[in-house]
C-alpha cells in the first residue's frame, strides 16, 4: 500500500553509535528533511518518492539539494536524485549533474551527467584545511 502525500516529510536515518557529547558542528542524528510538490511512500518497497521542485536539506552534513525528482531507498541507506541536480554545501562547494545516486551509510556520491554535457563540481580549496567534495562531510 503507498502513501501520497504533498508537503515535505523528515526521514531519520538509524545511528549504530551515539555522537559523542563534546562534538563541536551539529550532531548527526540522521535527520533528513524532503520538501516537494507531492511525495508518495511504498511501506511495502520501503521507498520514499518525491517529485516536483525537490528541496532536500541535511543539517549534519551541511548540504541542501534541488532536483526534480528524489527517491530515498530506505532499506539500502540510498538517496537518488534526479533531474536538474544541484548540491550547496555550507563551505560554498557545489555539484552540478542530471542524476546523483548518494550512499546515506558510507557517505559516498556517483554524479552522471546528462548525455552530451559533463558533471561541474566546484571546490572551495583552503591551505589550512584538506580538499573537502561536495556531499562529503
Amino acid at each position: 500500500m503507498a502513501l501520497v502525500a504533498v508537503g515535505s516529510i523528515g526521514l531519520a536515518r538509524s545511528q549504530s553509535l551515539p555522537a559523542p557529547m563534546n562534538q563541536s558542528g551539529p550532531i548527526d542524528d540522521g535527520l533528513i528533511t524532503i520538501e516537494s510538490d507531492s511525495q508518495s511512500a511504498d511501506n511495502v518497497t520501503g521507498v520514499v518518492t518525491a517529485s516536483g521542485n525537490v528541496r532536500i536539506v541535511y543539517p549534519a552534513r551541511g548540504m541542501v539539494a534541488t532536483s526534480r525528482q528524489a527517491q530515498y531507498f530506505s532499506r539500502e541507506g540510498r538517496l537518488v536524485l534526479s533531474g536538474d541536480v544541484d548540491v550547496i554545501q555550507d563551505d560554498g562547494s557545489t555539484l552540478r549533474a542530471e542524476r546523483v545516486t548518494y550512499n546515506l551509510d558510507d557517505e559516498r556520491a556517483l554524479a552522471v551527467p546528462s548525455e552530451g554535457t559533463q558533471v561541474r563540481a566546484t571546490m572551495i580549496l583552503r591551505p589550512d584545511q584538506p580538499a573537502k567534495t561536495p556531499l562529503t562531510p
